[in-house]
C-alpha cells in the first residue's frame, strides 16, 4: 500500500490511497487545478482515481469535491447519515451512502469509523489489503468502540491538531478555543500520544501526525509529544501544509 499526502492542516487536506487494485482520495481539500498538479507532480491525473472518501462536510476537506466529482464522474461513498448533507455540494448520481458501514471490492475492505466532531457525521476509516491503515482526523475524542478496532494496525494517519498551551495562550477568541478543545473539536499531541500507546503493536511500521494547526501547535513539539508519550517504540513523522508526504507500507 502506497499513500501521498496531498497536503493536511487548516487550509486544505486530501489523501491518495493506493492498494494493489484501487486508487482513491480520502477528501478533496483543494481546488481541482492545485489537485491536479499535486498528482501530476508524482505521474498521476485524477482520471486515475477510482473513487472518493469523505471524512466530514467542512471546507478544508470538499472545497475541490464537486468539481472532481463532475469531471470524473467517480463515485463518492459516505455514511447513510452523510448523504442528505453531501447533495448540497455533489449531484447525487455521484453519491453512494454506505449502509453498514462496510466497503467491500475486490480484497480491499474500507470500514467507516465514526468519530466526534462538530460535522454531519463524520468519520475515520480503517483501510485493509494486505496491510493495514487507520486514517483518523477531525475527532475530539476517540470512542472505545473504534479504540477495539484500531489496535496494532501497520500505520497510522491520526490527527494531532494543537498544544493545549499554545492553544490557550494564542491568538484564538476564547469561543473558539474552547470549540477546539472540546469532545467535537480536535486531538491534542498530549490525546494523541496517549491513544497511540495503547494502540501501537509489533505491526506498526509508522506514524503519521495529520491536520496541525500552523496557530497552535509546532511539527518538532508535536513529534517530540508523541513520541515521549509511546516511548519512540515507532517512527513519528508530521504531515504538512504545503508539500507531500509518500509513505509505503
Amino acid at each position: 500500500m502506497e499513500i501521498i499526502i496531498l497536503g493536511s492542516g487548516s487550509k486544505g487536506n486530501s489523501t491518495l490511497v493506493i492498494t494493489k487494485t484501487k486508487k482513491f482520495l480520502i477528501d478533496v481539500g483543494f481546488s481541482l487545478p492545485k489537485t491536479k498538479m499535486i498528482l501530476e507532480k508524482h505521474n498521476l491525473t485524477i482520471d486515475d482515481i477510482d473513487f472518493i472518501l469523505l471524512t466530514h462536510n467542512h471546507k478544508d476537506h470538499t472545497i475541490g469535491l464537486a468539481s472532481l466529482t463532475k469531471k470524473t464522474e467517480k463515485f463518492l461513498y459516505v455514511p447513510k447519515d452523510m448523504y442528505k448533507e453531501i447533495k448540497k455540494i455533489v449531484e447525487p448520481d455521484y453519491i453512494i451512502p454506505v449502509l453498514e458501514d462496510d466497503i467491500y471490492l475486490d480484497d480491499l475492505h474500507i470500514k467507516f469509523l465514526h468519530t466526534s466532531h462538530d460535522a454531519v457525521s463524520p468519520v475515520g476509516f480503517l483501510i485493509e489489503e494486505e496491510t493495514s491503515l487507520i486514517y483518523m482526523t477531525d475527532t475530539g475524542y476517540i470512542s472505545r468502540k473504534n479504540l477495539k478496532q484500531m489496535h496494532n494496525k501497520d500505520l497510522y494517519i491520526i490527527e494531532s491538531n494543537h498544544d493545549p498551551k499554545m492553544l490557550m495562550d494564542g491568538p484564538y477568541p476564547y469561543v473558539l478555543k474552547q470549540r477546539v478543545i472540546s469532545d467535537t473539536g480536535h486531538l491534542s499531541n498530549e490525546m494523541t500520544g496517549n491513544y497511540l500507546k495503547d494502540l501501537i503493536g509489533d505491526n506498526t511500521k509508522k506514524i503519521i501526525l495529520a491536520h496541525l494547526s500552523e496557530t497552535n501547535n509546532l511539527e518538532e513539539l508535536a513529534i517530540e509529544t508523541v513520541s515521549s508519550l509511546i516511548d519512540s517504540r515507532v517512527p513519528v513523522i508530521a504531515a504538512r501544509q504545503e508539500s507531500e508526504l509518500v509513505i509505503t507500507i
